[in-house]
This record gives C-alpha cells, sequence and structure tokens, in this order.
C-alpha cells in the first residue's frame, strides 16, 4: 500500500508538471515573438522537447506503478529507463538544433528587440523551472525513480541555462552587442546537450542492467556491519534494477547441518534487514551453500558442534570480495 501511494504521487507531481510545461512553452514562445531573440527561440525549442519527454514520462510512472503480473513476473519498473532515453535523447537534438539556428542567426546578422518585455517573461519561465526541477529531483531521489530523476535533472539544466541566457540579453540591452544573442544561445545548446547525454547514459546502463556500484557497496556494507556468526560466507553477488525496486542474487554459505526451517530463517532475517536498512523495495534470491571443511578457517560461529578446525581468520564482505563466485577461504 505504501508503495502503492508513493507511486500515485509521483504520477500526480509528473501530471502537474506537464501542465506546468505547456504553459511554459507558450510563455517562451510569447517572449520570442517579443524579442526575435535566437537564445529565447533555443529556450522555446527545448520546451517542446520538456513537453513531449513529460508526457512520456507520465506514461512511464503509471505504467511503472502497475504490479507485476504472469507476462512481467519482475513488474514494469524497466519502462523508466526507456522513458528517461528518450528524454535524454529528445535533450541531446533538441541542444544540436539550437547550435545550428544560432550560428544561421549569427550569419545573417539577427537583432534582437524589446529585451525589457523577454527578460520578464524569462525569468519567470525560468523561475518556475526552477522550483519544479528541484522538486521532482528530490522527489525522484526519495522514490528511486529515474524518470522523474530524469526530469527533474531536465527542468533544472533548462533553469540554469534560462539565466545565462538573461545574462545575456542584460549585456545586449546594455552593450547593443547582438552577437551576444547567438553566442549564449550556442553555449546553452552545448550545456544541454552534455546534460542530454548523461541522462542517456544512465538510462541505458539501466537497460544493460549494469550494477550501480555505489549502492551494491551500500548493501555489502550493511551486510557486514549486522552479519550473523551463522553467515559464514558471501559471494557471487550481483544486483540490478527494475525501476525503484533493487533484485539481488547472491549465494550465502551456512551450516551445513542447519535443517531447511533454520536455513531459511537466516536467509529471511536478512531480508528483512537490507530492505530495513536501505530504506527500500529490495528482493532477493538466496541461493543456500554449506560449509565445508575449509570453511571453519573463516567461520565465527563459536558453538559450532561439527567444526574440523580452528577459526584462523575472517573475509571482510566488500565488493571486491562478495562479488567473485566461489566460497571464501583463510586469507
Amino acid at each position: 500500500m505504501e508503495a502503492e501511494t508513493a507511486s500515485s504521487s509521483g504520477v500526480r507531481l509528473q501530471g502537474v508538471v506537464l501542465a506546468a510545461g505547456v504553459v511554459l512553452m507558450g510563455i517562451k514562445f510569447l517572449a520570442w515573438h517579443r524579442t526575435g531573440s535566437n537564445a529565447i527561440l533555443g529556450d522555446a525549442m527545448e520546451s517542446i522537447v520538456n513537453v513531449v519527454a513529460g508526457a512520456f514520462a507520465l506514461y512511464s510512472l503509471v505504467l511503472a506503478g502497475k504490479p507485476r503480473d504472469r507476462d512481467h513476473p519482475y513488474g514494469h519498473g524497466k519502462v523508466e529507463f526507456i522513458s528517461a532515453g528518450i528524454e535524454g535523447a529528445l535533450v541531446t537534438l533538441a541542444g544540436g538544433l539550437i547550435i545550428v539556428q544560432a550560428a544561421r542567426a549569427f550569419m545573417a546578422g539577427h537583432a534582437v528587440h524589446a529585451l525589457g518585455t523577454g527578460i520578464a517573461l524569462t525569468a519567470l519561465a525560468g523561475g518556475l523551472n526552477l522550483l519544479m526541477g528541484l522538486t521532482l529531483l528530490a522527489r525522484g531521489r526519495r522514490l528511486h525513480s529515474l524518470t522523474m530523476e530524469a526530469s527533474g535533472t531536465h527542468l533544472l539544466s533548462d533553469a540554469w541555462s534560462t539565466a545565462a541566457m538573461l545574462t545575456g540579453l542584460v549585456l545586449i540591452h546594455f552593450t547593443g552587442l547582438q552577437w551576444i544573442d547567438s553566442l549564449f544561445a550556442s553555449g546553452f545548446g552545448l550545456f544541454i546537450m552534455v546534460q542530454g547525454s548523461s541522462v542517456l547514459r544512465k538510462a541505458v546502463a539501466g537497460i544493460m542492467d549494469e550494477t550501480d556500484m555505489e549502492v551494491a557497496a551500500e548493501v555489502v556494507q550493511v551486510l557486514h556491519e549486522h552479519r550473523h556468526p551463522a553467515w559464514v560466507d558471501v559471494h557471487n553477488f550481483r544486483m540490478i534494477k527494475f525501476g525503484s525496486v533493487l533484485h539481488i542474487d547472491c549465494h550465502v554459505t551456512l551450516p551445513w547441518y542447519y535443517s531447511l526451517e533454520q536455513a531459511h530463517g537466516e536467509i529471511a532475517q536478512i531480508e528483512r534487514l537490507v530492505n530495513e536498512r536501505l530504506g527500500r523495495t529490495v528482493e532477493l534470491f538466496i541461493h543456500m551453500d554449506p560449509c565445508i571443511p575449509s570453511s571453519c578457517a573463516i567461520c565465527s560461529l563459536a558453538a559450532c558442534p561439527e567444526r574440523k578446525s580452528p577459526q584462523t581468520g575472517s573475509v571482510e564482505w566488500s565488493l571486491a570480495t562478495v562479488l567473485s563466485n566461489a566460497k571464501h577461504t583463510a586469507p
């Protein structure tokens, strides 16, 4: 129920942002119509991308919030990576088009006018983008939603670039140097191309099941700090993301003489520990390995009735040790 509520909250917020994006797009095109500024036109063109990407982001959040079914046993969270990838690609393309338009205007000696109105309208749009971007980014990080993080990052880059454009318009107003408009438009285009490429890179990484090493290290650290003596070893650790949900596969070595009920109880404790400490939904698929005689050297279970040799050392659980696909022995 809590996950469903969080998902519904994200959908509502994205819907508000989409509606506001349509309004902001109209404001920016009005500012361009009044001034003829290529920098403002580039910003307005990028707003079209905002609206298209925002609409797909809204759809992806609705789809990602659907419960898993027979055809999608891992849920629908992967669509968030597709949404972020489309947004990143569109932003990158818009940046390139803005640079082309700025170059053409510079060659034609295009001049801007009505700067006072343009500055006021652009400042209003930039302020609203800043507010929405910060809200989306914070909510996306809290809900672990790449779609919302991508939208927030996009809107924030739009807000910062708007601030840069305002600086350019003010300089034109006081200096009369018309080429500043094309210069700032080109810089704006390059900036959002970099931002779009970054979002696209994260989306591709998610689709390709690239491990987020920072999050993986956090999971392993939690296991290490709260390990039970019966958890002799962890290895073959793998982690992928399905939207906001983490899926972890690993092998855990337990005393070979444990009953199935005892072993299941230890695994259940690991699952509860990870979910509680990470503060997000984590699904673990744990393969239980029985200990072998060489495991005694790293086993800290003092009351073991089947110990073959004394403990001579221990293995610190870290990414460097748990990723290998083999039981550990004394160092």
